[in-house]
């Protein structure tokens, strides 16, 4: 039995450094492969400093989508079918709506007629005017409109209306918004963060959101940020839209010798590489090896491009492995000035010096079990 596991106990330990259990490479295996086209994923090695760090952030962010052909420029203070229509008239000779005044014999007459809905054919009744088309006209024209038809019913006719009730003019806000609903157009409220503002904003920060109008069988999209930073995409809206904000985290990974092994949402505003590791708890101290921090990443390709990168992009773009060192002090400047981005993947490998006391270990676990097996067969041969 002693000799037929020596082999076995020879093979352990012969195998043992490629077979030991990890979370993933070693940093001595990446930094090897870097440059190689290795199943077509040719990725490129960078080491960060402070400039690697400028250079990415000097490059301006790809935001995808936009919201600037979206806009409309059609009037939202129009009468439409639904709408209610507040109409006073003024009648100086008060033969219709005056009444007599016995000190000066003069009539004088005002009517404030109860709310006119406009109706499907898109007219109002007015009193000794009959039916007014008034749909697609704002207050003054639809006054403009009674006062024509009531020439020759009323002598010299004054008009003042407003639009009391606009629901034609609405649009639908949806989402991560705090209070979605119907939300009314007005000349002063008909951009897209008028009705977010007055939905009583978003509930997630906004890098996590997307702003979604769909008119029609259309649908415009672009991130919050965008929408709230460039005024060209503050765009006008129309009667019927559906704004809707979606909720998009943006997320990194860690994996390897970290204190939580973990996804994590990025939260709002940017997120340094210090920040991200303090959010998983920070490095292993029994066995990360602190000298080599990496983060791998698909780079825009005009990111890599002001980095002197010349690996083929893919339709992700371009795999960039940055590796920092944080074994000196310049390390934290480092990192604290390197921007995570959304679906990146924090990777801190074992030291050597955490894989050599892996293996003694294991060489440990199989010794062992192999003097256990021993002492047990020569007591049952005894």
């Amino acid at each position: 039995m002693k000799r037929s596991l020596l082999p076995l106990m020879a093979l352990a330990l012969v195998g043992g450094c490629s077979t030991l259990p990890g979370d993933g490479p070693s940093g001595r295996t990446v930094a090897n492969n870097a440059g190689h086209d290795l199943k077509a994923v040719n990725y490129a090695m960078v080491d960060v400093d402070f400039t690697v760090g400028e250079v990415i952030k000097a490059v301006p962010p790809r935001f995808g989508g936009s919201l600037a052909a979206g806009g409309a420029d059609s009037p939202v203070d129009v009468l439409g079918i639904g709408d209610a229509l507040a109409v006073s008239i003024y009648e100086p000779s008060g033969a219709l709506f005056g009444t007599r005044n016995m000190s000066r014999d003069i009539q004088t007459g005002t009517q404030a007629l109860p709310p006119l809905v406009v109706d499907r054919s898109g007219a109002v009744n007015v009193p000794f005017a009959g039916r007014v088309q008034v749909n697609g006209l704002t207050a003054p024209e639809a006054a403009d409109a009674i006062k024509h038809a009531l020439r020759g019913k009323v002598g010299n006719p004054q008009v003042v209306a407003y639009i009391a009730q606009n629901p034609s003019n609405s649009i639908t806000v949806l989402g991560d918004v705090r209070n979605p609903g119907r939300a009314a157009l007005s000349v002063n409220t008909d951009r897209i963060l008028d009705v977010i503002a007055a939905a009583g904003g978003p509930t997630r920060p906004a890098e996590d959101l997307i702003v979604n109008v769909r008119r029609g069988n259309e649908t415009f999209s672009a991130p919050l940020t965008l929408v709230s930073t460039e005024f060209g995409e503050n765009v006008r809206l129309r009667r019927g839209d559906q704004v809707n904000l979606t909720y998009k985290p943006r997320r990194f990974t860690a994996f390897g010798a970290v204190g939580a092994v973990s996804e994590q949402d990025m939260g709002q505003g940017p997120l340094s590489l210090t920040a991200a590791l303090a959010r998983t708890r920070g490095l292993d101290t029994q066995s990360a090896n602190h000298r080599t921090v990496m983060v791998f990443r698909f780079e825009r390709p005009e990111v890599a491009q002001a980095l002197g990168l010349t690996q083929a992009p893919t339709p992700r773009g371009v795999p960039v492995v940055y590796r920092v060192n944080l074994a000196e002090g310049q390390g934290f400047f480092v990192a604290n000035n390197f921007m995570i981005q959304p679906d990146d993947v924090v990777y801190a490998p074992r030291s050597d010096s955490a894989e050599a006391r892996k293996f003694f270990e294991f060489v440990q676990s199989i010794t062992r079990v192999i003097y256990d097996v021993s002492v047990t067969s020569a007591l049952n041969v005894d």
